[in-house]
């Protein structure tokens, strides 16, 4: 499905990247994509994830893995992660931040390379602090401005409260 319009064009099909409905107002730059879609890959028995053909482009060569909000792996582009970085920073030296959370950040964060096979070896602290385990499923789930890997039960707990949210009803 297309649309156009005021928005740019936006495709919307399993796991599309697409450009971003309002980069004057985001402060995004052309050619910046957003990730959206979600997709169920597996781990193999030595912590390697294939990731969507879809998600690929906007992040070879390499990209960069970190503990992300409510226990699942976030994927940031290498552009991503080096603007968080410098957020991150700008926040310690306005004294918004503690240098212990930035380092606690720092650490907690790898840089992979994608492999001629598009897959990424996701390093068993992440996979631990994620509960994902060797030789089992995984979601891979577009979120916007990063990728995100998780255990399958804890996505479907997350995104059922997310669409109970959306309808407006009690969760």
């Amino acid at each position: 499905m297309h649309s156009g319009g005021k928005w740019g064009i936006m495709e919307i099909a399993g796991g599309r990247w697409c450009p971003l409905p309002s980069r004057v107002e985001t402060g995004y730059q052309d050619g910046d994509h957003v990730f959206v879609g979600v997709h169920e890959r597996q781990l193999d028995p030595k912590g390697r994830l294939a990731l969507p053909a879809a998600f690929r482009p906007r992040l070879e060569p390499r990209c960069y893995l970190a503990f992300g909000q409510d226990m699942c792996v976030d994927v940031l582009s290498a552009e991503a992660f080096e603007a968080e970085a410098a957020e991150v920073l700008a926040k310690v030296r306005r004294g918004e931040m503690d240098r212990n959370q930035m380092r606690a950040l720092a650490s907690n964060m790898v840089e992979v390379s994608i492999d001629a096979q598009g897959r990424i070896n996701i390093e068993e602290q992440l996979r631990e602090y994620a509960g994902l385990s060797l030789n089992s499923k995984v979601v891979v789930s577009g979120a916007f401005d990063r990728v995100e890997i998780w255990e399958p039960l804890r996505f479907g707990r997350i995104n059922t409260k997310g669409t109970v949210q959306i309808a407006g009803a009690d969760a």
